[in-house]
């Protein structure tokens, strides 16, 4: 008796992950395979998008079409234009914030703490960004832009950041204080080199929401710097790309490329980020 018992118990132990991995992948596997078997057809094949193989491989003729034809590469540097400024700005303000939210702990810094991340839930207006970019003169300005991703953003950082810093000794700060190291210096040689695994997890989630952001792009720089989601909006909606869901496919998957890479790169330090806390 208790010999099947063991079994069950083993089969049920088994079954539980095996579950779990192909509810996973049935739910980012169909959607991969979806995009790129449409980016591998022709226009006749991809008009109604479904999980066929086609007939014909063309996804090199449609991805250099894309990059050829779509304006990819003003694109990618309006991209870059205003995510690497973001991203560099609410890394060293909300780490440096986070650090002095997480050493004082007192009701002003709890309050302030509560406010810092309320960006989280709280929908930036929209209107009211664009609004006030105009008076400042910043609207349609890459400025202007990355003053919005900062604002939107910075709470992210410091609700990832602060929570780590709680973690880390503070003897070792009081250990270079009383080497003589002031706080700047003590947070550029400690806390920054200890931030690198959290930093790099928040990095990747701030880089994929503006790498991938139409929105607000679409209200303060709409039509005067191209972003790579931007660009496929509007040359989508002009006609280049109209019912041509290969070639809309095959944009994404050159315009995902970057971030992937990105991610294969940082991933060690992203899983290390993720279970730091837990560990720590």
């Amino acid at each position: 008796m208790s010999t099947i018992r063991s079994a069950r118990g083993s089969v049920g132990r088994l079954a539980q992950p095996v579950a779990a991995i192909v509810v996973a992948l049935l739910l980012l596997g169909i959607p991969f395979w979806l995009v790129l078997i449409t980016a591998s057809k022709n226009q006749a094949e991809a008009f109604t998008p479904n999980l066929q193989l086609p007939e014909h491989w063309q996804l090199t003729d449609n991805l250099v079409t894309v990059f050829t034809d779509g304006r990819m590469v003003s694109a990618f540097f309006g991209s870059l234009l205003v995510m690497v400024p973001s991203v560099a700005g609410v890394l060293i303000l909300g780490s440096m914030a986070s650090w002095v939210l997480a050493r004082r702990a007192t009701r002003l810094m709890a309050f302030v703490y509560a406010l810092a991340i309320s960006g989280i839930v709280l929908p930036p207006a929209v209107v009211t960004i664009v609004l006030l970019l105009r008076q400042l003169g910043l609207a349609g300005t890459a400025i202007g832009m990355i003053a919005v991703y900062m604002g939107m953003y910075l709470s992210t950082v410091i609700f990832f950041v602060t929570g780590f810093v709680r973690t880390i000794p503070i003897e070792l700060e009081e250990a270079a204080r009383m080497d003589g190291a002031s706080p700047a210096k003590v947070f550029r040689k400690v806390i920054l080199p200890l931030l690198v695994p959290v930093l790099a997890t928040a990095t990747i989630l701030i880089c994929l929401y503006i790498w991938n952001d139409v929105f607000y792009a679409l209200f303060v720089i709409g039509g005067r710097i191209d972003t790579l989601p931007l660009n496929l909006f509007q040359v989508a909606s002009a006609g280049l790309y109209l019912q041509n869901w290969h070639l809309i496919f095959a944009y994404i998957i050159l315009m995902s490329l970057p971030l992937l890479i990105t991610f294969v790169i940082a991933q060690r330090w992203i899983i290390s980020g993720i279970t730091s806390g837990a560990v720590k």
